[in-house]
């Protein structure tokens, strides 16, 4: 079965590791997207910055991103592969701010690559 592994990353230094890790698993069709949730968004910004910023300011307004990143994966095996390199590079999934992880069935691709899905 086909399906999509989307991957929320909270620590975006950890990017690279992960890319080579799924590459390593089987994975080069990765796309990597900037992202921001709702959660962590509400508290690393502020609407108290003025119009004029200082380069404090600036700083104290840093806005907390993610990195997600998914992939169309066409076997089960590769997936649990993936997976499995996701876990050793972030650790255990229980521990908070680690990311999110999930799978969706895919019935159809178009645009692939190989075509064939």
């Amino acid at each position: 079965m086909v399906n999509l592994l989307v991957f929320v990353l909270s620590d975006r230094n950890q990017c690279r590791d992960i890319v080579d890790a799924w590459e390593a698993a089987g994975i080069s069709g990765i796309t990597i997207l900037e992202s921001t949730g709702l959660g962590r968004r509400q508290t690393g910004i502020r609407d108290d910055v003025p119009l004029m910023p200082s380069l404090s300011d600036l700083l104290a307004n840093r806005e907390l991103h993610h990195r997600t990143l998914f992939s169309i994966i066409e076997d089960e095996a590769t997936l649990e592969r993936v997976i499995a390199a996701t876990e050793r590079v972030i650790g255990d999934f229980t521990r908070h701010h680690t990311g999110l992880l999930f799978v969706v069935p895919v019935t159809r691709v178009l645009g692939s690559r190989s075509g064939a899905i």
